[in-house]
């Protein structure tokens, strides 16, 4: 009997040692007003080197929310007690509730080692809720917006991802007219507004798909919350608004002891100042001085170093130009600012820019580059004169000569144009009535050519024949030669002329319409299913989408535009064989 329990005292020691599986899963609170958004928490610890979780957690019947947002991370706890590490995966769920009154959450399930593991299922009660228009709910569609670092510097950048999600994959399709945050105290910038491919097995058994992709700098510290970002849904009867969750962003304070050149570049950043002209400089006449800032970081918001004013030349408001791409850690490139600088006087000239300093958040200190400084040096004119080459001067004395001096042979006033005093009428009209006669002569011409046409015709009629040769008679008539739109649409693709490109477009299309005796879209894709199938008259619905998206589009890049000249090149040359 001893030798039982001791075997069994083992038996439980060793499967203890193996490892524990806790699951649990609660809400912020019990009671909820109608305008509260329910917290869930999802906590899994698995204590021990072998326990594999074999699934993912399912969620229970949510149903009666509509949820609003979610996250999840994963972290290791040290166990002080035990002096083991504990691997927590935590996932947070945001719902909004759809009824009042008590409402029951059910149990978590999930997978460890071949073993199902489940919560309790618990009760919260809402109050009374303000009912919403069913339209409002824009069919079972809503957006995600997701940013997995919520902790950074200020004028640091974070990444934020944008996801709409529905369980009608057609629903995707109707959001339009994506407008991005917008706030004092954050500066919003798109890295890519082209959609990912559709996931039809996404969160919660819906269809998912990344909409927008962009950087959110917050220019405060503190808590700042990041507004929703707003879009529509166009379905046949209504047009919804729907919008996305808040994010709210823990932005640190920068660190003490800031240098005092420093005012909000965050980054890794360089500063270069040159004249890009190599001719000679002449004092009192205006060149070319060139400030360029380069590296990666909050380029597109900083405060760019100025050139200082001296009382050895005078300087102008600069123009400014930029050359930036999404990076990793912010925006990448180049900014230039481009002065106008006239010395003077002649000699020696020292060009300053003001002291510019950095904060590296990778590094985590100040980086200060002081002054950079450009020597340049102002001649006067007579001395600019004796550098000249004899060619130079020869080419000078020539023109000089010719512009001055009145030779017997060629007088300098042959190179003159004369202006008229008064306008000549007479040769007017007579090259009117001349444009008049031409014209005229080519009328008549052309009608003598029809009646000779009409008499060398058989007096003998052509058969009719059916509705359909007729029909494609009259088509072959009104057929439109597509290739010359284009060759127009190319060019003003390469012109970057867009709303002039979406106008042609349009124009395209309803010429092709118009050949098939198709008065409207909705018509006109009927028609391609019953003539071309249904694959045709599916591309040419996403085609009018695409057009849409990119035509309403805050930001418009060259490569989508010439993915979608593309598409509508393959799809109508397909169309009006």
């Amino acid at each position: 009997m001893k030798q039982k329990i001791i075997y069994a005292i083992f038996t439980l020691i060793s499967v203890i040692s193996y490892g524990q599986v806790q699951l649990s899963m609660k809400s912020d609170k019990t009671d909820y007003n109608g305008k509260e958004v329910v917290n869930l928490t999802i906590v899994l610890e698995l204590n021990g080197n072998n326990l594999e979780q074999k699934s993912k957690i399912m969620l229970p019947d949510l149903s009666k929310f509509n949820m609003i947002g979610s996250g999840s991370f994963n972290q290791i706890v040290n166990d002080s007690d035990t002096n083991t590490a504990i691997d927590q995966y935590i996932t947070r769920i945001a719902l909004e509730p759809k009824q009042k009154g008590k409402v029951r959450i059910g149990s978590v399930l999930v997978n460890v080692n071949n073993k199902i593991y489940k919560t309790e299922p618990f009760d919260i009660f809402i109050k009374d809720i303000e009912k919403k228009p069913i339209a409002n709910l824009a069919n079972d569609v809503y957006l995600n917006m997701e940013i997995e670092d919520r902790e950074v510097y200020q004028d640091q950048p974070t990444i934020a991802v944008l996801r709409v999600y529905s369980k009608n994959i057609d629903n995707l399709r109707r959001v339009k007219n994506i407008r991005l945050p917008q706030q004092e105290n954050l500066n919003v910038h798109a890295v890519s507004l082209k959609r990912s491919e559709i996931d039809p097995s996404g969160y919660a058994n819906m269809a998912s798909q990344v909409l927008a992709v962009f950087m959110v700098f917050p220019n405060e510290s503190g808590y700042v919350e990041v507004p929703s970002v707003s879009a529509s849904v166009n379905t046949f009867s209504t047009k919804s608004k729907i919008a996305s969750n808040k994010v709210r962003l823990n932005v640190k304070k920068l660190p003490e002891g800031s240098p005092q050149s420093f005012k909000n570049a965050v980054g890794n950043f360089k500063v270069d100042i040159y004249c890009p002209t190599k001719e000679k400089i002449e004092a009192k006449k205006p060149v070319n001085v060139t400030v360029k800032v380069s590296g990666e970081g909050n380029l597109a918001d900083m405060n760019l170093p100025k050139i200082e004013e001296s009382p050895d030349y005078e300087i102008f408001a600069p123009k400014i130009t930029s050359r930036l791409n999404p990076g990793l850690t912010g925006m990448k490139g180049e900014i230039l600012a481009k002065y106008i600088l006239i010395p003077k006087k002649a000699g020696e000239l020292i060009v300053k820019t003001e002291a510019f300093a950095f904060f590296n958040p990778v590094e985590k200190e100040y980086v200060n580059l002081g002054q950079e400084k450009l020597g340049l040096t102002a001649f006067s004119h007579d001395q600019v004169l004796e550098a000249r080459s004899t060619v130079e001067k020869v080419n000078e004395y020539t023109n000089t000569f010719l512009e001055t001096v009145d030779s017997p042979v060629l007088k300098t006033t042959s190179f003159k144009v004369k202006e008229k005093s008064k306008f000549n009428w007479n040769v007017l009209f007579v090259n009117i009535t001349i444009l008049i006669g031409l014209f005229i002569a080519y009328i008549l011409f052309k009608y003598w050519q029809k009646k000779q046409t009409i008499i060398k015709e058989k007096p003998t009629p052509k058969p009719l024949g059916s509705v359909a040769e007729t029909e494609k008679e009259i088509r072959e008539s009104l057929k439109t030669d597509i290739s010359d739109y284009f060759a127009y649409l190319e060019n003003l693709k390469i012109a970057g002329d867009y709303p002039k490109f979406f106008e042609t477009f349009d124009e395209m299309d309803a010429e092709v319409r118009n050949q098939y005796f198709q008065s409207s879209k909705e018509d006109f894709k009927v028609f391609l299913e019953r003539q071309n199938g249904s694959s045709v008259a599916e591309s040419y619905q996403e085609l009018l989408q695409k057009v849409q998206i990119e035509k309403y589009s805050p930001i418009t890049s060259e490569d989508s535009i010439n993915d979608l000249l593309k598409d509508i090149v393959k799809l109508y040359s397909l169309i009006s064989k």
